[in-house]
């Protein structure tokens, strides 16, 4: 099968996928919250956004590599964090850190993930950007700390833009937890999709190991309820300060959306700020996460990387996103699509997608380097 003809785009993958995965995991994976017009004003926002084309430049041969925080990568974009991966597809976490591992891009695990660090690190080694959901206990924070670094994991991203519990409303319909709870309408999903529930009988039903293995014994309630009550903490500027002092690689905070909050986190020395607003999953009465971008870049004027996630759909959104100032583009859902889809081999053809959009697209518009993005944006209005 050429996937190539058949599945051209991320669109068709996640088509696929959703017939292979059990219903409660596509909700998982697809959904946003409330109404879910944080999902649409992401996408409204990139599809505003639109280049010059340009005629007569000869044959243009694009370079995609970017460097930062010290690594050079093949292209500007990696993988981002998705939390519970383990019930997307199965043995979801090492699949995709393989394939960060294969073509040489930043792998993000969450700490609410299927695999521990210790499971994952020595895969990708020094391309592992470990996610940190704050911990309410500083012992255990240290502890976790120490182990993610013996483990490899090169960058910290702290997860800023997750205060509280949102509601994902589809999520509740579709009765997602992890493992998932076995009742009649969970099994019947589960029965409609048989290489999903193949490889979880191979593996075990997935578990949230890290902060799972933080849970007393003792404990009477289910370990889903209690491994999320180690990591429910309500982070401050003094947990960024505390997390800036155990950690002494590179610090990066996930989430930012307010230009007013980028001095302060640069003079408390973290090396990156990520723009976002988790996709539209948390909140859907802010701004489109493209549409904080510019005013964040502008206040940190080069002082450190900016990075970008939320709603990317393509190798053209990637463009988009570093035209309007992102040093480097994260995709969470879009791997575990093509995961679901195909397998390893879907990941490899995401690759290939994205790299292929995004070469055709500066082609169209003249750019050679990707340097030469914003130079050919058509002014807003």
């Amino acid at each position: 099968m050429d996937l190539d003809v058949t599945h051209p785009a991320l669109s068709d993958l996640r088509a696929r996928a959703k017939r292979r995965m059990p219903h409660f995991a596509f909700e998982y994976l697809d959904s946003g919250t409330g109404r879910e017009l944080g999902v649409s004003q992401n996408r409204a926002a990139l599809d505003a956004v639109r280049f010059r084309p340009a005629v007569l430049r000869g044959d243009i041969t694009p370079d995609l590599t970017r460097s930062t925080l010290g690594h050079s990568h093949p292209v500007p974009f990696g993988i981002a964090p998705i939390g519970l991966a383990g019930i997307l597809w199965p043995d979801a976490e090492r699949h995709v850190a393989r394939a960060a591992a294969r073509h040489r891009i930043p792998y993000g695990q969450s700490t609410v993930a299927a695999a521990a660090p210790e499971d994952t690190g020595p895969i990708v080694g020094d391309l592992g950007w470990f996610q940190h959901y704050p911990v309410n206990d500083p012992e255990i924070r240290r502890d976790m700390l120490a182990r993610i670094k013996a483990s490899g994991w090169r960058v910290l991203t702290v997860t800023v833009d997750v205060p509280g519990e949102s509601r994902r409303e589809r999520q509740r319909r579709a009765h997602v937890s992890m493992p998932p709870v076995m009742t009649p309408r969970i099994i019947a999903s589960i029965l409609s999709s048989p290489a999903w529930a193949l490889g979880m009988a191979q593996k075990g039903m997935p578990q949230m190991v890290f902060p799972g293995s933080y849970i007393k014994a003792e404990t009477g309630a289910d370990h889903f309820t209690h491994a999320g009550r180690v990591i429910r903490a309500f982070p401050d500027w003094d947990y960024i300060a505390a997390l800036r002092a155990d950690w002494d690689g590179p610090l990066v905070v996930k989430g930012v959306q307010d230009p007013g909050d980028v001095d302060r986190l640069i003079d408390m020395g973290v090396d990156a700020i990520w723009v976002s607003n988790h996709s539209g999953r948390q909140f859907e009465g802010g701004p489109a996460a493209l549409d904080a971008l510019p005013p964040v870049v502008e206040q940190v004027a080069g002082r450190v990387p900016v990075y970008y996630c939320s709603g990317i759909a393509g190798g053209l959104d990637i463009l988009r996103a570093l035209a309007l100032g992102a040093d480097f583009v994260f995709l969470g859902k879009a791997w575990y699509f093509a995961l679901a889809a195909f397998g390893p081999r879907g990941l490899d053809h995401l690759m290939h997608i994205l790299t292929a959009d995004m070469t055709a697209n500066m082609t169209q518009i003249g750019a050679s380097s990707l340097d030469d993005l914003a130079g050919r944006l058509i002014p807003a209005g």
